[in-house]
């Protein structure tokens, strides 16, 4: 006698998408609660001595900004891919126009701001910055994996809208120092923006913009690399900008200078502009003025 079997169960259709995340910035806690449910994506976007670590929070993918997510033909490093490079770039990382991300870095809030901002600039809000980064996220005890961030998934379906006026070139800059209505903020050391200490990048002279102010980003962070409080963030943008509502940011590459643009935007401000290139794009133009010694 042949045994009838029950048909199997058709599955389901799929589940709506995660929500977005809450705001720009999100903590440990909240990630851990949702890591592994299908449409989150999370990016290790570290540099330097941190990329390609042995380490990583649970199926983290690469976002590499010394790799395919800069445009290495441009002079300056971590300049922004055109929008078809990074719409690719994205797409091979499985990332879908319904994709809830949340990039980190391995030394705290650092190049996952960087991050942060180019999926902004393309038009992608659904993206956060990890709280402290990956050291908050062992600090809490959390799990992580061997091996450094990678990606072998399906492609996704990423599309890129450029918003301009996100990141910017150096004639933006140039304006803005001279607009009564705007402020350039400098993200590097004090010792880097004086010129008392010497650029990381051989024969890049030394100083600053003329008219730029310097904020360096730590400042914006409290013990344990976490950002300050809201409250602390719009204390510290109101003591250099005031009323001025336009606000640039530069560093050395134009990858701390967004560290500056998630603070302003976590203290509620909206005109807000990065200097793609940064220091490195504006010292290599000898035509172009630099100062040294302290405004």
């Amino acid at each position: 006698m042949t045994e009838t079997r029950p048909a199997a169960e058709a599955p389901g259709p799929p589940g709506p998408p995660p929500g977005p995340p809450p705001g720009p910035l999100v903590g440990a806690d909240w990630l851990a609660g949702r890591l592994g449910e299908p449409g989150l994506v999370v990016f290790d976007a570290s540099v330097g001595a941190h990329r390609g670590a042995d380490r990583r929070i649970p199926g983290a993918r690469p976002f590499d900004l010394d790799g395919a997510l800069s445009d290495h033909e441009a002079p300056a490093p971590h300049t922004m891919p055109a929008a078809a490079a990074f719409e690719e770039a994205l797409r091979a990382l499985g990332v879908d126009d319904t994709s809830t991300v949340v990039v980190y870095d391995g030394a705290g809030v650092y190049s996952s701001a960087r991050a942060w901002w180019m999926l902004r600039a393309m038009g992608f809000d659904r993206a956060a910055v990890l709280d402290g980064g990956l050291p908050a996220w062992t600090a809490a005890g959390l799990p992580v994996e061997a091996g450094g961030p990678a990606y072998e998934g399906p492609r996704g379906s990423f599309t890129a809208r450029p918003r301009p006026g996100l990141l910017v070139d150096f004639a933006a800059v140039g304006a803005a120092l001279a607009d009564p209505g705007a402020l350039v903020l400098d993200a590097r050391t004090r010792e880097r923006f004086t010129g008392a200490a010497p650029e990381p990048r051989p024969g890049l002279r030394g100083g600053h913009m003329p008219g730029a102010v310097n904020l360096p980003f730590g400042e914006l962070q409290q013990a344990g690399g976490l950002m300050r409080p809201a409250g602390e963030l719009r204390e510290a943008f109101a003591a250099l900008a005031g009323d001025r509502e336009r606000l640039y940011f530069s560093c050395g590459s134009g990858v701390t200078a967004c560290v500056l643009a998630l603070g302003a935007t976590l203290a509620g401000r909206s005109s807000l502009a990065v200097y793609d290139g940064s220091w490195t794009d504006w010292a290599t133009r000898p035509e172009l003025p630099a100062v040294t010694g302290r405004p």
